[in-house]
C-alpha cells in the first residue's frame, strides 16, 4: 500500500486477503500498546531497561504472521512485539528486561528462541536449526529478526555464508531503521543490505517496512522458497524507530520524525480496511477497530498487574531478610584457593571436587518453575 493506504499491486507478490489484514492491524495495535506500557514501565523502575519498537510493528508482525506453525522465530533484544505476536505470554516476554536468569517463556513450546542482546548471533542459530532440521528429514524454515546495525558485525555475514553452503531455509529480516544506536545514516558502518546479496549466495528483497501487508507478502514469498530449496534469504524492511534506542535521548530531527509519522503502519492498514470494507460498513468497522483497541488495553492491564505482584513480592523477600547466615553466603560465593597440582615442590596434592558438577534444567523442571 502506498502512504495514504491505498492498495498498490504487485506482479510478484500475493497481498493478503481481507481476514488477515485485519490480523495484522490488531496485531499491531497490540504490538503498539505493548511498547507503550513497556516503555512506562522502564521509567518507573519496573524494568532495567526496555529497547522499544514503536514505529517498526509492521516489520515484526508482517514476518511473524508469515511463520508456519512448525517454523522458528529467532528474535533480538527489540523484538518483544514479535514475540508476543507469536503467542509468547506477554509478561513473560519481559524477563530478559528485569535481569532474570531465564528467557521467561518455553522456547519450544513457543518455536521462538531466547531474545539475544549480542548483535546477530542469533542468525547463526536459525541456521544452525534449519539445517539440523532438514538433516533430519523435518519441514521446518526460521524467521531471525535484526537491526541494520547488527549486519555490520561478523555473526551476521557468517550466517549468511553458512546458510547459503548449506541451502538453509532461512530467512535474514532486517529492520532498517537507519540509524546504528544513534549513528546518522550518512555514518554507516556498512550496509544493511548489500547491492547484491548474491555475493554471498542469498537472494535479497527490498520491502516497505511500514507496509505491514508488503512485509507478509514478501516474507511470505522468501519462506516458502526457501523451504522449497529454493535458498536462503536477506529481507531488508525499511522503517523508522519513533522511539530513542532505549531510554531517553532523541537523535532524529523534527523533519524526519514527521516525515515518518505521516506513514504510521497502523494509520495507512487502518485506511485500507476501511477503503476496501474489509471490516464492514463504518459502524461495524468502527466497532472492530475499538475490539482492538480493547484487547491491547486488556494486555497492557495484564502486564501492569503482573509486573506490580513481582515487584510487591521482590519487596517482600527484601524485608523479610536473607535465609542464608552471611557466614555461608561468603562460603557459597568465594572462589576456592588456587591449589598447585599434585607432585609440585613442596605442595599438597589437590583436593578432591566435593558434590556435583553443574548441570542444565532439564524441560519438566522448567515447566514446574513458578515463574514460567
Amino acid at each position: 500500500m502506498d502512504r495514504h493506504g491505498r492498495r498498490v499491486g504487485h506482479p510478484l507478490f500475493t497481498a493478503p486477503g481481507p481476514a488477515r489484514l485485519a490480523d495484522l492491524h490488531r496485531a499491531m495495535v497490540i504490538g503498539r500498546r505493548f511498547n507503550q506500557q513497556a516503555g512506562t514501565l522502564a521509567r518507573r523502575g519496573s524494568l532495567a531497561v526496555y529497547p522499544s519498537s514503536t514505529g517498526q510493528e509492521a516489520a515484526q508482525v508482517g514476518g511473524v504472521l508469515a511463520l508456519s506453525e512448525q517454523d522458528w522465530l529467532f528474535p533480538s533484544y527489540r523484538d518483544s512485539v514479535a514475540l508476543i505476536t507469536r503467542g509468547v505470554d506477554p509478561a513473560q516476554t519481559l524477563t530478559l528486561f528485569r535481569g532474570d536468569w531465564h528467557a521467561g517463556y518455553d522456547p519450544r513450546r513457543h518455536r521462538c528462541a531466547p531474545q539475544c542482546t549480542p548483535l546477530a548471533t542469533n542468525a547463526s542459530q536459525a541456521v544452525g536449526l534449519t539445517y539440523a532440521a532438514r538433516r533430519e528429514g523435518r519441514d521446518v524454515a526460521a524467521l531471525a529478526l535484526m537491526g541494520d546495525g547488527a549486519t555490520s558485525g561478523g555473526d551476521a555475514r557468517e550466517a549468511y555464508d553458512f546458510a547459503a553452503v548449506w541451502n538453509a531455509p532461512v530467512v535474514f529480516l532486517v529492520q532498517n531503521d537507519h540509524w546504528a544506536t544513534s549513528v546518522s545514516p550518512h555514518r554507516p558502518a556498512a550496509p544493511a543490505l548489500d547491492p547484491g546479496a548474491s555475493g554471498y549466495g542469498v537472494k535479497g528483497y527490498h520491502v516497505d517496512g511500514n507496509d505491514a501487508a508488503a512485509v507478509y507478502a514478501v516474507v511470505s514469498r522468501a519462506l516458502a522458497e526457501a523451504r522449497s530449496g529454493g535458498g536462503p534469504a536477506i529481507v531488508e524492511a525499511v522503517t523508522c524507530r519513533l522511539d530513542p534506542h532505549t531510554g531517553s535521548g532523541a537523535y532524529r530531527d523534527g523533519a524526519e520524525v514527521a516525515y515518518w509519522t505521516e506513514r504510521d503502519p497502523l494509520l495507512r492498514t487502518e485506511a485500507l480496511l476501511r477503503a476496501e470494507g474489509a471490516l464492514g460498513n463504518d459502524g461495524e468497522a468502527d466497532r472492530a477497530l475499538a475490539a482492538f483497541g480493547a484487547d491491547a488495553e486488556r494486555v497492557a492491564a495484564l502486564v501492569r498487574e503482573r509486573m506490580a505482584g513481582e515487584d510487591g513480592a521482590a519487596r517482600s523477600t527484601a524485608t523479610a531478610g536473607p535465609s542464608t547466615p552471611p557466614t555461608e553466603r561468603v562460603r557459597v560465593v568465594s572462589p576456592r584457593p588456587r591449589v598447585r597440582s599434585a607432585g609440585s615442590p613442596g605442595t599438597a596434592p589437590r583436593p578432591p571436587v566435593r558434590g556435583h558438577p553443574p548441570r542444565s534444567l532439564s524441560t519438566a523442571e522448567l515447566r514446574r518453575e513458578p515463574r514460567l
